[in-house]
């Protein structure tokens, strides 16, 4: 009988780097198909901040930890290689939550086919979690508008870098904050940010006001740390901060201390947050209101693909290093 791989949670991360004691690595038979099911070979699976806290113990979150003893979480794609499901046909592409693991059965359900003509790391990158989270956010909370000033955290990232394309493309100053020299000139020079701040060597507060004169409308947050209380500080009244994400606290000691609310108060601002789970029966129209951009051109994205199945375990730090070049994706 064939065997394959699957990587399993075997314990809680602790504050620090992700390591492999994390994990078990398990080598299994390849499932027998029953009625009703579907066996998939997954050929590329996502990496996704949110990933760090899914590991976590913690079920006051929007959705269930990740059970220990069970396969990891993820989404990804795959080609169906066995069949009694009526709804598919061995050789369809398809995509949903398919977790660490080469082989997955599935009953069908939150199963989509892929469609004709799209690749895997254009709807990995563009057209699945990034794409919905950027449109669900900016759109959805943000109420941008022609004139106003947005800035984005995690910038170069794979929804940051979405979400400040869709700002130009509209019609706002659009200033991204990134972590290396690299990633701040490719966010202006390709995809057309009016600025970027490296928060790791550039003066945060000057650099900040010199980019934008007229203060902040919109803040996306992606990362937390030392630039959230600079933006803060920076909006102008009734503006909106949608908290997408905070990987700078996902695996600290103690998480950052958060600005004061007075400031709240006197602007008016709102704060929202914000997960994808709740609005998953949007994700159709979200995916379609995307499409016009990106086939105009006004969208563009790159991939950092890791390969193998055991290379998504340390493929998690590159979020605290900042050492992935665009979406991450794992190709196996």
């Amino acid at each position: 009988m064939s065997q394959y791989t699957k990587i399993n949670l075997a314990a809680r991360p602790e504050p620090g780097p992700i390591t492999s004691a994390l994990f078990e690595v398990v080598t299994d038979d390849v499932p027998a198909v029953g009625s009703g099911q579907v066996l998939i070979k997954q050929t590329y699976m996502s990496l996704d901040p949110a990933m760090i806290g899914w590991m976590s113990p913690d079920t006051d979150s929007y959705v269930p930890p990740v059970g220990l003893g069970e396969v990891m979480r993820s989404s990804g794609i795959g080609e169906v290689v066995d069949s009694q499901h009526p709804g598919f046909e061995v050789g369809d592409r398809v995509r949903g939550m398919m977790g660490w693991t080469e082989y997955c059965l599935s009953d069908g359900e939150g199963l989509s086919k892929v469609p004709e003509g799209v690749d895997e790391e254009t709807l990995l990158s563009v057209f699945a979690l990034p794409g919905v989270t950027a449109m669900k956010g900016l759109y959805g909370f943000g109420d941008p508008k022609a004139g106003e000033t947005l800035v984005v955290s995690g910038a170069a990232g794979s929804v940051g870098s979405l979400v400040g394309q869709l700002g130009k493309a509209d019609g706002l100053r659009v200033i991204g904050v990134a972590g290396d020299d690299e990633k701040c000139s490719w966010i202006v020079d390709e995809l057309g940010f009016d600025g970027a701040i490296n928060y790791k060597s550039d003066d945060i507060a000057t650099k900040l006001a010199e980019l934008t004169p007229d203060g902040i409308d919109i803040y996306f947050e992606n990362t937390g740390g030392a630039i959230q209380q600079a933006v803060f500080d920076r909006m102008n009244a009734h503006g909106r901060i949608i908290v997408c994400g905070m990987i700078a606290d996902y695996t600290a000691a103690e998480p950052s201390a958060g600005p004061n609310w007075i400031p709240m108060i006197k602007k008016r601002l709102t704060v929202r947050g914000f997960t994808v789970p709740d609005h998953y029966d949007e994700i159709p129209s979200l995916l379609e209101q995307l499409t016009p951009y990106v086939m105009s051109g006004k969208v563009k994205y790159r991939s950092h693909v890791l390969e193998g199945l055991e290379s998504a375990i340390d493929g998690l730090n590159l979020f605290f290093t900042g050492g992935n070049r665009g979406k991450l994706i794992v190709k196996l």
